[in-house]
């Protein structure tokens, strides 16, 4: 039989036996999530998330791509309200939490400083402990989250993962919660990069990647070519596919000032499909090494419905289990960041006030 007293789950016999009782404490942990443009925060009990709340900004869209120094004035701003909405969707009192986990890194300094800055503050005023994440781990461990009364199968260890986001593309093998192998990455831009730089090129409004997938699906992935790295091995290149749609569209204006105009649907589907392909071409190969029998997409990208699709259908003919996030949980927010936290508060991973942010891409942290 099953009590709630004070978020404690007390367990006893059916001979209402208290000398036999057992207490599981809940473990509540806030995510604060800060490494670019978008300022969230979430709470979960043990894996399950009730609540992720997300405050963007639009000033970025106007300038085509994220200002710095605006994002980290405008996170400075967000950043009480969106922790206290967090708190009250979830319905809890911040007395209540266990821990705070905030993003450390990778991301812009500016931006992981109000985070960091805000979580050292509050867990020193409720003294909790302190939990680092790492922002690229965080968008794996996404996929064990649960919703309130639902629970999904989740990938099992080890795995493959494909994150796809605008600053990384990274090929995993992922063992444990934290321990990620890096088998390929990007050596210059990453796929959302190419995905916002090729809807620049277009004149389509940032963020250009969400632009570009609604276009495609209007338009023919083989009507237009494009210029594919192979790199040997598992890293990949975009930017001489940039280049190549760069050069294609000039060259074409140059005869057709309308030419963009008249084809953007077709356009926008040829540019998806060689970056889709890009991506894919490495994980046909790393299915044919590699014996994991499950992969996942993390990451913004993991949102474009042309990925989801492509990798499905590779999944399938190579026998393998795909698991493709929600799309909430695809861009950045902060329940990824409480989840991550929660696994390194079972091993008690916790950091001193003295902690810094990084700005690197290390899988370290």
């Amino acid at each position: 039989m099953l009590l709630n007293f004070n978020s404690n789950l007390y367990l006893y016999d059916k001979k209402c036996n208290f000398a036999a009782l057992k207490i599981m404490k809940m473990v509540y942990i806030l995510g604060i999530e800060s490494s670019c443009d978008d300022t969230s925060a979430a709470v979960i009990a043990d894996t399950t998330m009730l609540s992720n709340v997300i405050a963007s900004q639009k000033i970025h869209a106007e300038y085509g791509g994220v200002v710095p120094e605006l994002a980290s004035r405008a996170h400075q701003q967000n950043i009480i309200p969106v922790i206290d909405t967090a708190l009250k969707r979830a319905g809890i009192r911040k007395e209540e939490l266990s821990a705070i986990a905030f993003t450390n890194g990778p991301g812009l300094m500016g931006s992981l400083l109000v985070g960091n800055s805000f979580a050292k503050a509050m867990a020193f005023t409720l003294q909790i402990p302190l939990i680092q994440v790492n922002h690229l781990q965080a968008h794996v461990l996404a996929h064990f989250l649960n919703k309130p009364n639902e629970s999904t199968p989740k990938p099992q260890f080890p795995f493959l993962c494909l994150t796809v986001s605008g600053g990384h593309t990274l090929l995993l093998q992922v063992n444990d919660y934290f321990d990620m192998v890096k088998l390929g990455g990007t050596i210059d831009d990453a796929a959302g990069e190419a995905f916002d730089k090729a809807a620049k090129i277009l004149g389509l409004p940032y963020p250009g990647g969400p632009v570009i997938d609604k276009y495609a699906k209007d338009g023919d992935p083989n009507k237009y070519s494009f210029s594919i790295s192979h790199l040997p091995g598992l890293d990949y290149s975009f930017s001489g596919l940039k280049t190549s749609f760069l050069y294609f569209i000039r060259d074409n204006l140059k005869e057709n000032p309308n030419f963009i105009k008249e084809n953007i649907h077709n356009l926008a589907a040829s540019i998806q499909s060689a970056i889709i392909k890009s991506l894919t071409d490495k994980v046909k190969k790393v299915f044919k090494e590699s014996t994991c029998k499950d992969i996942v997409l993390a990451g913004g990208v993991s949102a474009n419905s042309g990925l989801r699709k492509a990798m499905t259908e590779l999944a399938k003919r190579y026998n393998r289990n795909v698991f493709l996030p929600p799309l909430e949980l695809t861009t950045d927010n902060a329940a990824m960041v409480a989840i991550c936290g929660y696994y390194k508060y079972l091993n008690k991973e916790f950091v001193d006030y003295d902690v810094s942010p990084y700005s690197n891409d290390s899988m370290q942290k």
